[in-house]
């Protein structure tokens, strides 16, 4: 059974303070916020107090968001069991994600750096088997038979590994693309999902990285 861990009355405060942000506008408050509305001389205040929620497993951060603040929802409904039960069953986002969306990257800098982030997206964790780390907008049609489309968001789970046969966000020098990895002795190649267009490989010593794995798909219209 979980054990509520102890909170200080300043953890206690900003978490409610949390619960009450999502309860009314649908999402989490950001760090300027949190200090703003305790009276804190600056963001970084309202950091590490989040930062200690984090370690005692109260809420998990996602980084490269400002908003970046997911509630355990099992740490939560044993925080309020001595609640009323109404109270308990009105909070939302108890297992919600947050998400950034990154649109076009930037050549040469971080896939998470916060000018590619369009917007945030709050969704249920039910919808992933694998925990994702941000959404990535798809561009054009070269994983189609994969039923990846131009448009379509991809769930993607950061890594800097993979294993052969999976779909991976790659990047090639300043280029980042969506493929399927395979290793073949020294040699990688990065294969497209329709025939129009051509198997990427990368030698030894040419620029590549991975930085994350395909762990769901949403189809953009469903997002409208």
């Amino acid at each position: 059974m979980f054990e509520s861990p102890k909170l200080t009355a300043r953890q206690q405060q900003i978490l409610e303070l949390i619960q009450t942000a999502i309860s009314r506008t649908g999402a989490p408050p950001t760090r300027a916020e949190i200090a703003t509305e305790l009276g804190f001389k600056s963001a970084n205040a309202a950091e590490e107090h989040l930062q200690a929620l984090a370690r005692k497993g109260v809420i998990e951060l996602v980084s490269g968001t400002s908003r970046g603040i997911r509630i355990k929802g099992e740490t939560l409904r044993s925080i309020n069991e001595s609640r009323s039960k109404q109270y308990e069953l009105s909070m939302p986002g108890l297992s919600q994600l947050c998400l950034p969306l990154i649109g076009r990257v930037a050549a040469g800098s971080p896939i998470l750096a916060q000018e590619h982030i369009d917007k945030t997206y709050y969704l249920e964790n039910s919808l992933f088997q694998q925990k994702p780390d941000y959404l990535l907008k798809v561009r054009g049609m070269s994983m189609r038979d994969a039923g990846i489309m131009d448009g379509d968001l991809l769930a993607v789970q950061s890594s800097k590994n993979a294993k052969n046969g999976q779909i991976v966000v790659a990047r090639l020098g300043d280029d980042v693309t969506v493929k399927r990895f395979k290793r073949n002795n020294n040699v990688i190649e990065l294969h497209p999902e329709n025939p129009d267009y051509q198997i990427i490989v990368v030698s030894p010593g040419e620029p590549f990285e991975i930085e994350g794995l395909a762990v769901g798909l949403i189809r953009n219209t469903m997002m409208m």
